[in-house]
């Protein structure tokens, strides 16, 4: 599991950048603290998530998810959030580069918090 703490400025709009590996056949899960710029929680109470993972993305194409991830606020108030896949659903991704991002709202107000590529490792060997 992957634990990463980033730093998100609303007004700025810009998302935080974060690579993932998944091990294809395995639970996934990654986790996030999210602080605003006085290093303080980023208060997630009344806000929903969401994350897909894609093989490409290019402008004027639709882009279909490979994989919706779960998202879990573990502590909204505390600015904690998980994103997660079971083993069933990534044994069926192939193996390469994909592109994901998590977006968060709160009535008419979203954000895509945070973007970047994802690793998949397909095994080679298998169990005995």
């Amino acid at each position: 599991m992957a634990n990463n703490a980033i730093t998100f400025d609303p007004p700025d709009g810009v998302s935080y950048g974060v690579n993932l590996t998944i091990n294809s056949g395995t639970d996934f899960k990654s986790s996030f603290h999210v602080l605003k710029n006085d290093r303080t929680n980023f208060d997630f109470t009344s806000w929903t998530g969401s994350s897909q993972m894609t093989k490409s993305v290019s402008v004027g194409s639709t882009a279909y998810p490979a994989a919706t991830f779960a998202v879990g606020f573990t502590s909204a108030a505390g600015g904690k959030f998980d994103i997660s896949l079971g083993s069933t659903a990534t044994r069926s991704l192939n193996g390469g580069r994909y592109w994901y991002d998590i977006l968060v709202s709160s009535g008419s107000t979203i954000y895509r918090i945070v973007e970047g590529n994802i690793l998949v490792q397909a095994g080679v060997s298998s169990a005995p």
